[in-house]
Order: structure tokens, then sequence, then C-alpha cells
């Protein structure tokens, strides 16, 4: 399952780099309305991601604390590269143990 949320969070995060440099300044450097499409389905993504959290959280028996730190990195652009590199080390350590 971590592995599953880690995928997720990644695409969480693209999404938001996507709506913010991308379909932002698109709509207002350029006119070209990308927001509503990009930003539903970010949106939507964010959604899932706080639910999956919380079950990962809940399972891993991660402390509110780090479930924050989790969350808070799917609002920072580029938090969820902290966040990945936080989950490949989880994943290495329970391959391993």
């Amino acid at each position: 399952m971590l592995k599953a949320f880690r995928i997720l969070s990644l695409v969480e995060g693209l999404s938001l780099i996507t709506l913010l440099f991308i379909a932002m300044p698109a709509k207002y450097q350029f006119g070209h309305d990308f927001v509503w499409p990009v930003g539903m389905t970010h949106g939507v993504l964010w959604l899932v991601y706080v639910l999956v959290s919380l079950v990962v959280s809940h399972v891993r028996r991660w402390s509110v604390l780090v479930w924050a730190g989790a969350l808070l990195s799917s609002v920072v652009p580029f938090g969820f590269l902290v966040l990945d590199r936080r989950l490949k080390r989880e994943i290495r350590a329970e391959a391993a143990g």
C-alpha cells in the first residue's frame, strides 16, 4: 500500500506543478484556459490523496505529526519530492527488514 501511496503522491504533486506552472501562466499570459480541467483533476487527486494518506497513516501507525507532514507536502509546490524521499526510505527499510 505504501508503494501505491508513493505513486499517488507523485501524480498529485505533478498535477499541482502542472496547475501552477503551466495551466495558470497559459491562461493569464496567452489566453488559453486549461485551468478548469487541470484544476478539477488536481482537486480530485488531492481528495483521493488525503483519504489514502489517512488510511496509510493508520496502517503504518504514523504519528499525527508525520501524517500532517505528508499532508503539508501536498500543498507546497515540490513538497511531494521531500515526501517521496521519506517514502522511499520507508519502503527500503521494510524490504530489508
